[in-house]
């Protein structure tokens, strides 16, 4: 700069220095002038792309949302997107023939049945799921339900006992919201939400991933489902996918139960797949499965558009893959068939599996201070117990059963030999889980009233000071309370014979 400012005074002749001083001042005006329009014009061009990218944003969210269907079951469903406690969502697939390239699957008028149900139990920490499957052919009651028209109107469906599961769904108009209440009525767990997907979204997700890889024994080449598959691992998508998720006679002894062990193992590997870091990473296979998983699901209106779902996505895939436990629930043959091709609740490992579910216990190794905690608590549980006789406790309802409490003293009394036990009727509020309440010395008549009770280390509530007198222990019932004589907690560990596999190992069907 000074270089020119000198060459350029030699040149004006007679103008001298104060021509020098007036050409510095313009060139020293010139640079402010150049970054202004560079700063307005860098603005221009990121409002442009601020603006550009929330439009964008907005037309994807738009299209998104305008792709998911959703169907309102009024009550049976939770109202929050996210539970504060354990996460229960119910994943039916039905085999309602609509769609293009679905009529040559036959039965194309039905309305569609529950073919394939999981309930999916995420832990409330957040550290580990469990998803089990319900088989069609179980025979049950249908309890009554209430569907929703889109105007308002309600129509109250009537309950059928000894019926297949998976009439729960599309018979006699029921909707999903019918399937959440039978298993409800089923397992005593309630689900929180529905996603609900048929033919087309099995060949669409599975498109959008790119293929699920899967693992057969042997080959597998059967005619009525069109399934063609190697020994070995090959990947399946569309179609074939579908033919593999359908087959019954290509697997184990052709039941239903087989089929079920094959699907969980194709959802594992899917799984496996929406995690990896190759779907994770690849913007445009992102978009390709949101916009294939908002397109096929139907949900119900409390989780109804994408923000919602992401949200509920985000908070499932807090768990790790080794953690997620895919297992069927137990089930004998129907007694009352001669030749039985139903099966009902195994009585016993059932309501053992139940309980679990109930009491939000674990199927899975979880971290060492988590079950280092859970040892701690359940030294609580360890030393003398007193006599029921000796056993003095005060009953409160905090759960969902009307008359609960005066139920649980009446069987306390009658069963258990508790006599000391008082009916204190309804809780100032109402609770999630049941607790017990009780002073240092009272401790062996507490675990002699949770044994009875069927109570979880988590439950008991010792306080600091000793009671006085025959001042009374306080049971408050809560909404995991099932009924008086049912255990409110499971086993620590999963029922013998019941098969289980993780969702992050590879299986072979057989």
């Amino acid at each position: 700069m000074p270089g020119q400012r000198s060459r350029r005074a030699s040149q004006s002749g007679g103008r001298g220095a104060e021509a020098t001083a007036t050409a510095g001042r313009r060139k020293r005006k010139a640079p402010k002038a150049r970054r202004k329009k560079a700063l307005m014009w860098t603005g221009g061009v990121t409002a442009f792309l601020v603006a550009t990218t929330a439009v964008g944003a907005y037309i994807l969210y738009e299209k998104l949302n305008g792709n998911i269907d959703a169907i309102d079951i009024g009550d049976q469903g939770s109202k929050n997107v996210v539970s504060e406690g354990p996460m229960n969502i119910l994943i039916i697939g039905t085999d309602k023939r609509t769609g293009k390239g679905n009529e040559g699957y036959g039965d194309k008028g039905s309305a569609g049945h529950a073919d394939t149900t999981i309930l999916f139990h995420v832990s409330e920490d957040r550290t580990n799921a469990t998803a089990m499957s319900i088989p069609r052919d179980l025979k049950t009651e249908i309890p009554e339900c209430e569907t929703k028209a889109a105007d308002g109107t309600t129509t109250t469906i009537p309950g059928t006992p000894d019926e297949r599961f998976n009439t729960s769904l599309g018979q006699s108009d029921r909707n999903p919201g019918c399937t959440m209440k039978t298993v409800e009525n089923i397992t005593g767990v309630k689900p929180d939400h529905f996603m609900m997907v048929d033919f087309n979204a099995v060949k669409e997700l599975t498109t959008a991933v790119g293929g699920v890889e899967v693992c057969m024994a042997k080959p597998v080449d059967d005619p009525k489902s069109h399934l063609k598959l190697p020994q070995g691992t090959s990947e399946v998508q569309g179609e074939m996918a579908l033919a593999l998720l359908r087959t019954r006679h290509s697997f184990g002894n052709e039941s239903d139960l087989d089929r079920i062990k094959v699907q969980q193992q194709f959802l594992a590997s899917m799984i496996r797949e929406m995690k990896s870091s190759d779907t994770l990473t690849n913007p445009k296979k992102l978009y390709t499965l949101a916009d294939a998983a908002t397109n096929a699901l139907t949900v119900d209106t409390a989780i109804s558009d994408a923000k919602k779902l992401m949200t509920l996505a985000q908070e499932i895939g807090k768990v790790d893959t080794k953690n997620i436990t895919f297992l069927t629930m137990p089930v004998i043959d129907n007694p009352a068939e001669p030749k039985p091709i139903t099966v009902v609740v195994d009585p016993v490992k059932g309501e053992q599996l139940f309980a679990m579910l109930r009491s939000d216990t674990s199927l899975t190794e979880v971290k060492q201070k988590e079950k280092a905690a859970k040892g701690k608590q359940a030294a609580l549980l360890k030393g003398p117990k007193a006599a029921p006789a000796d056993v003095r406790v005060d009953v409160l309802n905090g759960g969902e059963i009307a008359g609960a409490a005066g139920a649980t003293v009446t069987w306390l009394q009658n069963q258990q030999g508790v006599l000391k036990s008082t009916n204190k009727a309804n809780a100032p509020e109402k609770i999630k889980k049941t607790t017990l309440e009780y002073a240092p010395n009272q401790a062996d008549q507490a675990r002699a009233l949770a044994e009875m009770m069927g109570l979880p280390a988590s439950a008991m509530k010792p306080g600091t000071a000793d009671a006085e007198g025959l001042e009374a222990m306080v049971l408050t019932l809560g909404a995991d309370f099932k009924g008086a004589g049912i255990p409110i907690t499971g086993p620590a560990k999963i029922p013998a014979d019941v098969e289980k596999s993780s969702a992050d190992k590879a299986v072979c069907a057989k």
